[in-house]
């Protein structure tokens, strides 16, 4: 029998709802491209309830428990003595989400004799150390696309912001005042605005086509260049490299995995080649972006405004820069934890639970880690260290 560690969010301030705004979401069946939505033989739990959170237990309890399985449930990931640390040491499997990642580090792989799976719960697995997993014949997976959509609205949602403005301007309602000419001398169309992506994958597609109805001049740079149909049908210009293209682009969106290569890669110097007044958006990986070269930038007036969902660590402390620096749109990493997409990813890490412990194949595009390297998805869209 497995024992199933389960890292979550705490629940709502105000306790676990008992009612909710909506009485469904849409179903949906595939994603673009043709990829089915997760399809696990079954589900304990009711789609737009909240299953990210402490309460929610991504739905797994029943499944787990009616098979003789073990699950433990918390949100105390960090610090010496957590319940994480305490629980990890013979923990079969170890489930997190991006929003409220359990780091599991060298040390930490290391220390769990029995780890032999890792889930996100959601896209992106950046906060399991991928070389000490392959040095320990662990498998990494995550549910792909389960959230990508979702990411990308946000992401759509955060450039118009900025660009209009927005925030500021309610905030003014919300003050009691009416001063116009406060909202709007920072507000510009997005209209005509040349706007590019770092990558252009899942994410990074689906904001250029929701951005193409706008009007606007897209760009973009990847390891790997799109089709030259979608190129055609998106009017897009490609470049070889992020420094190639962002001194073009009134905002640039970073939609990149976390790895050697992009580590670090919005300081200073890129930065400053960016045309000023320029927008950033990063809902990809906080340490994308050096920490302090964006508040500079800010404070300095060559960035007009970043919007990001995403910090390091997370949670953040209170006292980190982004909650504070002027022109920004920061949220707590949420992009991808709509309840609509908690249906879906908390569906997906059934179907990966699912498979494991019967032991068949798990979907290739859910797979990072396998057999002692890169693959499936991770071959595609990580790096490991070299020597």
């Amino acid at each position: 029998m497995a024992k199933v560690l389960c890292v979550l969010y705490d629940d709502p301030t105000d306790g676990y709802p008992k009612s909710y705004a909506r009485d469904d979401v849409p179903v949906i069946d595939h994603y673009p491209g043709g990829q089915t939505t997760p399809t696990p033989e079954g589900i304990d739990f009711t789609p737009g309830h909240l299953l990210g959170s402490v309460s929610g237990e991504l739905g797994l309890r029943t499944f787990l428990e009616k098979a003789g399985h073990t699950l433990v449930v918390t949100s105390d990931k960090d610090g010496a003595g957590s319940v994480f640390d305490r629980e990890l040491v013979d923990a079969d499997v170890v489930i997190s989400q991006p929003f409220w990642p359990a780091y599991l580090t060298a040390e930490r792989i290391a220390a769990a004799r029995n780890l032999k799976l890792a889930v996100t719960a959601g896209i992106g697995s950046d906060h399991v150390d991928l070389d000490a997993a392959i040095a320990h014949g662990v498998t990494v997976t995550e549910v792909t696309y389960s959230n990508s959509i979702s990411v990308a609205e946000h992401v759509v949602m955060m450039i118009l912001g900025l660009v209009r403005n927005y925030l500021p301007s309610h905030q003014v309602v919300l003050d009691g005042g009416w001063n116009i000419a406060d909202c709007v001398r920072r507000s510009y169309d997005l209209e005509g605005m040349h706007v590019g992506t770092v990558a252009a994958g899942r994410i990074g597609l689906a904001v250029l086509r929701r951005l193409a109805p706008f009007d606007v001049v897209l760009h973009y740079t990847d390891r790997t260049r799109l089709p030259e149909s979608v190129e055609r049908e998106l009017n897009l210009t490609f470049h070889e490299s992020a420094a190639a293209m962002v001194p073009h682009c009134d905002v640039v969106t970073i939609n990149a995995p976390l790895h050697p290569e992009t580590e670090g890669l919005f300081g200073d110097e890129l930065l400053g080649t960016m045309k000023r007044g320029a927008y950033l958006i990063n809902t990809a990986r906080a340490k994308i972006a050096d920490r302090d070269a964006v508040d500079r930038a800010l404070r300095s007036g060559q960035l007009a405004g970043y919007a990001g969902d995403v910090w390091f660590p997370q949670p953040a402390p209170a006292d980190h820069p982004w909650r504070t620096m002027p022109h920004q749109g920061m949220t707590p990493h949420i992009s991808g934890s709509s309840l609509s997409a908690q249906a879906r990813y908390a569906a997906g890490t059934r179907e990966i639970l699912e498979s494991w412990l019967a032991g068949r194949p798990i979907r290739d595009e859910y797979l990072i880690v396998d057999g002692g390297g890169l693959a499936g998805t991770g071959a595609k869209s990580y790096s490991v260290k070299k020597g």
